[in-house]
């Protein structure tokens, strides 16, 4: 079986392997100590830069929304590639790929490929999320690589700071995720720091003098 070397962050390769099912004891056999390594090198990473908890966090996220949780946020721009990282919601924003390809190096010493970046993403979003006080759960393996990337896709389906309530809600029903879903990781917003330029307009009226913007006639105290 050949292996499909593409334009991923530098150390990620993509690895033909994985089914439809994905259990969390998917590396028991093959790399019984990957869990651990990345858990050892995320948890290295917070503790020097406490932000770099939501970066991750949000990483796995912009990954899953196009095309599915399969790494393709990690891949460059090639001759038939346009990387995602250059998308309005990712270009100068999404980071933590030094975390990510750190984890690939201790794995691939550990257990050459073996561990999928798409799972390393996912581990390494669980394991920011308990670090930040948030909750654990087991994570299903066994996710493959993709070949591709969607800018279009990047651009189009991951939800946007100034989207209505129900644009955000379709986007989140066309993942198969529901209201409580999108609660849930809206919530991840509690932690990380976001740009003004992200919010403002929910809070001022843009005229340039600073003033509240009032909605439904309810004045600010």
């Amino acid at each position: 079986m050949v292996l499909a070397a593409v334009a991923l962050s530098p150390l990620c390769f993509a690895f033909p392997y994985g089914g439809p099912f994905l259990y969390p004891q998917f590396y028991d056999h093959s790399c019984p100590k990957a869990q651990e390594i990345v858990k050892s090198i995320v948890a290295k990473a917070v503790a020097k830069e406490a932000r770099m908890a939501a970066s991750l966090l949000r990483l796995h996220f912009h990954d899953c929304f196009v095309k599915g949780c399969d790494a393709s946020i990690l891949l460059d721009s090639s001759g038939t590639i346009v990387s995602e990282k250059g998308s309005n919601p990712n270009r100068n924003s999404v980071r933590g790929f030094e975390v990510i390809d750190e984890i690939k190096s201790a794995l691939e010493k550990a257990c050459p490929h073996t561990v999928s970046c798409a799972d390393i993403l996912a581990l390494a979003a669980r394991d920011s999320t308990v670090l930040a006080g948030g909750p654990y759960w087991d994570v299903p393996l066994g996710r493959r690589d993709s070949l591709g990337a969607s800018i279009q896709g990047s651009n189009n389906n991951i939800p946007a700071p100034n989207n209505t309530f129900q644009t955000i809600l379709t986007k989140f029903k066309l993942k198969g995720l529901d209201l409580v879903d999108l609660v849930a990781l809206s919530g991840s917003h509690t932690i990380g720091l976001s740009r003004c330029t992200s919010f403002r307009q929910r809070l001022y009226n843009q005229t340039g003098k600073g003033l509240v913007l009032f909605r439904s006639g309810i004045k600010a105290a």
